[in-house]
Order: C-alpha cells, then structure tokens, then sequence
C-alpha cells in the first residue's frame, strides 16, 4: 500500500497513523514492539522527508515471508547520514534507524530518493506454523 502526503508538520501524525491502521488491517498488531518501532522510524524517515524536499513525499508498507518493510520517497536527492547519537537536538533519526531496524538503505529514483527499513514480523516463537526440525 502506499500514500502520499503533502509537506506539512501534520503528514508525520498522519503517516505513524496509517502505519498502525495498517498493521491492524494485517494481523500484525499482536506485538506491540513491531507498530511502536515501525511508527517510530516512519516518524523519522517522514521528517526527514519534509526538513529536506519542498515537495510531497510517499509512504509504502509491505509485509511478507516475516519482513515489514517501510519506504519514504521525497524529491531530495540527499543520501541521509548516520550520524553519532552526541548531544545535539536533531540529526539522530537515522542513528535510530539504524540501530532498530534489520536492514535498511536508501536508492536513487529519478529526480529523487527512496529510503527504506525492514523489521521483522515474526516473535522470539517464529511465523507460527511447524517449527524447523518438529514433525
């Protein structure tokens, strides 16, 4: 799925919103550390996406095969930076991103940039379903 949103302070709410409503329309709520931490890092990605393009960006979310994955795509050509979580008041979201999600990245498109993270959907008990090995 994905949305699109205009460029203003009010698209960050919006877009952590439509990350839970849709991780309830999937069935993934059941841990709530996966929409807390997806809706914390939409948020960092969304704000960057509007301190950095002057245009709309897009939010889209796929699950599959146990993967989450999140994507922002802005106008900005800038390739974000992780940088040291020191004592400044701004420049820690990728920081953040970094250190929560399994993998993340950032590719060129077009006139600007996809960033994106992935996390897994799958608690310390696996997908559900047989367990490896168990007949």
């Amino acid at each position: 799925m994905s949305v699109e949103y205009d460029p203003r302070p009010s698209a960050v709410r919006e877009a952590r919103a439509e990350v839970r409503k849709q991780l309830e329309g999937w069935g993934l709520t059941e841990r709530d550390d996966l929409v807390d931490t997806a809706e914390l890092l939409v948020s960092e990605l969304a704000t960057n996406a509007l301190l950095h393009s002057t245009s709309r960006f897009t939010l889209t979310l796929s699950a599959a095969h146990g993967v989450l994955r999140c994507e922002i795509a802005d106008s900005d050509r800038g390739t974000p930076q992780v940088l040291d979580a020191g004592v400044e008041e701004s420049g820690r979201g990728m920081f953040l991103v970094a250190a929560l999600a399994l993998r993340w990245g950032c590719h060129q498109d077009g006139a600007g940039k996809t960033v994106w993270f992935e996390l897994g959907t799958c608690g310390a008990g696996g997908c559900g379903g047989r367990l490896p090995g168990v007949l």
